[in-house]
């Protein structure tokens, strides 16, 4: 029964990612930034992994193997003064599985509005932000087997108007017995369409410019399109091929098939000395011709003031080719 739930939920999976084949027309681009500087720098290869508070973005059924509580805080500097922040907290409720609840924040900063008769600026300034509330729910179905999902309300906003929508995200995890090799499959953003809307649609406008004495300032508003979310189906395997009391060695490939792009393998590793110190490295997007994502790295430091608490302080570089790199820094806390 457990193999047959497995085969049925990825091909439900897999039939939900085929529904959707459009490239590059999708909103809510942001919800495709990684989070937390541990997996970003293992390359996103993280879907099997997936044993820290970054799950809550990665695989939501991985809440469920943490054994305590924790908190999470990650702060990126992107490109033309964006910044990216994401906070969540995930609370272990025992035998009743784990809950979660996650904010991502994207912040384009403030910028001059320019019109065609002033090119240079009229004075004005106008700003732009994302942002995604998730609340997340992870259950152990086995010792080895666990599903999670999130429920997220997602906003595009651009000055005066914006966007909004409601999607869900669903994963699973496996645990097998056969030197630690884990399985993973994730659906991302799977959910309603995005339309602006908002009073900088509106515009005045003459009905018939035939007919003379009519009004020609006719209040009407601008329709815009309908566009879907980066929908995302991901698998992914991980192992820990070295595994003692003073050092793990853990690596792992994720195989991603979004509708807004070609797919791609993420691959990373991770080395772990005396639970407190970690080297990572990865590479993004193989396969894929269009991207300028590549080679990631990072460092991490990990210390238990007691067992069931302590703090994670992790760094990771990311290579963007022509558009050079991203710093990416983040600070766990488990109690």
């Amino acid at each position: 029964m457990r193999k047959l739930l497995i085969i049925n939920l990825l091909i439900f999976m897999t039939a939900l990612s085929f529904a959707q084949t459009k490239v590059g027309s999708t909103a809510a681009a942001f919800l495709n930034i990684g989070v937390g500087s541990r997996p970003i720098s293992m390359g996103g290869a993280f879907a099997a992994t997936a044993n820290d508070i970054t799950s809550l973005y990665w695989n939501p059924a991985g809440i469920s193997r943490i054994t305590g509580n924790e908190a999470f805080f990650a702060h990126t500097k992107w490109f033309a003064d964006i910044t990216y922040n994401w906070a969540g907290a995930a609370l272990n409720l025992g035998d009743l599985g784990a809950v979660g609840l996650s904010l991502t924040y994207l912040d384009y900063g403030k910028m001059e509005v320019t019109s065609m008769r002033e090119p240079d600026g009229t004075g004005e300034m106008f700003s732009a932000k994302d942002y995604s509330l998730a609340l997340t729910y992870a259950y152990s179905l086995t010792d080895r087997f666990s599903v999670g999902g999130n429920l997220k309300y997602i906003n595009e906003t651009i000055w005066n108007s914006s966007a909004s929508a409601v999607a869900v995200d669903l994963g699973i995890l496996f645990n097998s017995d056969i030197y630690g090799l884990r399985i993973a499959a994730t659906i991302t953003n799977f959910g309603t369409d995005m339309k602006m809307d908002g009073k900088d649609l509106y515009v005045l406008h003459d009905i018939n410019s035939n007919i003379y004495g009519n009004n020609e300032q006719i209040l009407a508003t601008l329709n815009t399109d309908n566009f879907p979310l980066p929908l995302t189906f991901r698998v992914g395997v991980a192992m820990d091929l070295l595994d003692t009391e003073e050092h793990r060695f853990t690596v792992g490939v994720d195989a991603l098939h979004p509708n807004d792009n070609s797919e791609a393998l993420n691959v990373g590793a991770e080395y772990v000395f005396e639970n407190m110190i970690a080297v990572r490295g990865g590479y993004k997007s193989l396969f894929l011709t269009n991207t300028e994502e590549g080679l990631t790295l990072g460092v991490g430091l990990m210390y238990e003031f007691f067992p069931g608490m302590g703090v994670s302080i992790d760094y990771a570089y990311q290579d963007f080719g022509m558009l050079k790199n991203t710093q990416h820094f983040s600070m766990g806390i488990k109690f």
